[in-house]
């Protein structure tokens, strides 16, 4: 062979093996490139000091002729178990979370309290509009342009799962992240209170959509400080504790993805002045004292704790009884959200404004597995992205001294978009006369005018959907259906008086029972519409094992479709 030869063999053999290098390598090397994409595409500019409106009652009411202030704060994938208000909370009980804990003290503990769904946006999209999602086609929590191809390709990168992603191979790409949304044509919670003369002011995270009709301030709040898809802290900081889990797609993800900045009212991308948990908090603070003249709707959307897992070196060095990393990060990002809700029930105590505020605290679904930390849902199964309780059921506290007696306990399940109605009652506003209103005023059970041991299931029938996975719950029994394209059906039937945490399915023992609850189920469907954009994948999730342990073949597995 010529000289020439060897050397073009050489460089053949090289280029080969780089090829075979990058192919093997292949999500990290789209991973990186993204994230030195994201910030040339999206810049973010130096901190801007948000000046929160401030003003009097319309109509010049003393406060105690006012109708009630509401602070509605919406935790993001927070656990059952993550509190310690039942004895529970992250670490076996070590992290407290007296301020959150308070709420259901000094007011009402929903014990049977259920998300709308078990992902973030349906959910979202149920409570600011007081009706099934899939009532008005919001179905599927909408990620952002590329994530699913990068998700399967990380995935198959990783150790397989047990039961692989089915793609919808007949679903147009949904396009835009920022074009799907909830419609314009929905009445939000804050448009009806905006039309009881109430200032309406939104912080955090909004994923409702941010095209044309569905912005914060399209949809009736006078001031909006909005999370643009952010990190806690930017990774470098030297204030930051960061835990990326290496087995989690989503994580992996999120890390190239996600910026650390927020903009107001519409405006350019900034940096937040602190810690994102902290900065929300105190931005709360300002506009509790900007507004304390007049009535006011403040809708507190925290993204904590979701991923990716960030955390102060403060609250990070409190907690060295912690072993495991990962754990005692997402405990340190626990505290600072009960941190948080402690700064705003002083504000309303130094504003004066305590006995006239309904302030409520619940969590958009459950925790995800794939944080890697198994009891945060305890003791339910499931996580986020299944309709197990551990998807499911949340946080749900209602706190308004003198109207609601303290300590109070409702068990009755009650859901989501009751929170529409019940704040509705509250402020002396008719609901809407046009539409089909799913929610009820909760008011009734724990004010005395009802007697909420005796009175009566509040919700006979209640339903969840995500394309493949659907529940019914009526009368206690409670119906899992797992409807993958070309795959295999699953259901799971339970007593829940007899079996809360959903351990012993008797789908087999009681077909009838399984048919009544599909035909309630299917009634149910046939009144809702198709989703307005269209699904691209069901995957499957194991129900009893966190995403760090390996799938073994007898374990049980829902499948998720969004």
């Amino acid at each position: 062979m010529s000289k020439l030869g060897k050397v073009s063999l050489t460089v053949a053999v090289g280029l080969a093996l780089l090829v075979s290098l990058v192919w093997a390598n292949r999500a990290v090397v789209v991973l990186s490139i993204f994230e030195l994409a994201v910030p040339r595409m999206n810049p973010v500019g130096s901190n801007v000091a948000v000046e929160w409106q401030s003003g009097a009652d319309s109509e010049g009411r003393a406060l105690a002729d006012r109708p009630p202030n509401i602070v509605l704060i919406l935790a993001d994938h927070l656990g059952w178990n993550d509190l310690t208000f039942a004895g529970g909370g992250v670490a076996g009980g070590t992290v407290p979370t007296p301020n959150i804990d308070s709420l259901a003290a000094e007011g009402v503990n929903f014990v049977n309290g259920y998300a709308a769904n078990a992902t973030c946006a349906p959910s979202r999209a149920a409570l600011m509009s007081g009706r099934y999602g899939t009532r008005f086609g919001f179905e599927f929590t909408p990620v952002p342009p590329g994530m699913s191809t990068m998700l399967r390709m990380i995935r198959s990168q990783n150790a397989a799962p047990m039961r692989p992603t089915i793609r919808n191979e007949d679903g147009e790409s949904p396009g835009s992240m920022l074009d799907l949304g909830m419609p314009g044509s929905e009445i939000t919670l804050a448009e009806l209170l905006k039309g009881q003369g109430y200032h309406t002011a939104h912080i955090g995270k909004w994923h409702l959509g941010q095209a044309e009709g569905m912005t914060p301030e399209a949809q009736g709040f006078d001031e909006s400080l909005l999370m643009d898809i952010g990190l806690y802290l930017p990774k470098d900081d030297p204030n930051v504790v960061n835990a990326k889990q290496e087995f989690d797609s989503i994580d992996r993800f999120l890390w190239s993805a996600l910026q650390f900045a927020v903009s107001f009212n519409g405006g350019e991308k900034f940096e937040p002045e602190k810690y994102l948990t902290d900065y929300y908090s105190e931005e709360a603070v300002k506009v509790i004292e900007a507004n304390k003249d007049r009535p006011f709707f403040l809708y507190l959307a925290h993204w904590a704790p979701h991923t990716p897992l960030q955390a102060t070196k403060e609250d990070y060095e409190a907690l060295s009884h912690i072993k495991l990393h990962r754990e005692r990060v997402y405990a340190a990002m626990i505290r600072a959200l009960d941190r948080g809700v402690g700064q705003v029930l002083d504000a309303l105590q130094d504003n004066g404004l305590e006995e006239n505020t309904l302030v409520i605290f619940t969590s958009d679904n459950g925790a995800a597995g794939y944080i890697g930390l198994p009891d945060v849902n305890a003791p339910y199964r499931g996580w986020k992205m299944t309709l197990f309780k551990g998807g499911l059921r949340v946080p749900y506290f209602i706190r308004w001294p003198g109207m609601i007696p303290e300590g109070t306990t409702v068990t009755q399940p009650v859901h989501h978009f009751d929170l529409f109605a019940t704040a509705a009652t509250a402020a002396g506003a008719a609901l809407p006369a046009d539409r089909k209103i799913d929610g009820i005023d909760l008011l009734p059970f724990v004010s005395g005018q009802v007697d909420s041991e005796t009175a009566g299931v509040t919700h006979e029938r209640l339903f969840w959907r995500s394309g493949s996975s659907q529940t019914a719950l009526v009368d206690g029994w409670k119906l899992n259906v797992s409807r993958p394209p070309g795959a295999e059906s699953r259901k799971w039937l339970f007593d829940l008086q007899a079996d809360p945490t959903e351990r012993v399915d008797l789908s087999e023992k009681h077909p009838k029972k399984v048919a009544e609850l599909e035909a309630a189920l299917e009634a149910h469907n046939a009144e809702q519409a198709a989703s307005i954009w269209p699904s691209t994948a069901s995957m499957g999730i194991n129900i009893d094992k966190d995403l760090s342990i390996p799938d073994a073949p007898d374990d049980e597995y829902v499948y998720w479709t969004n």
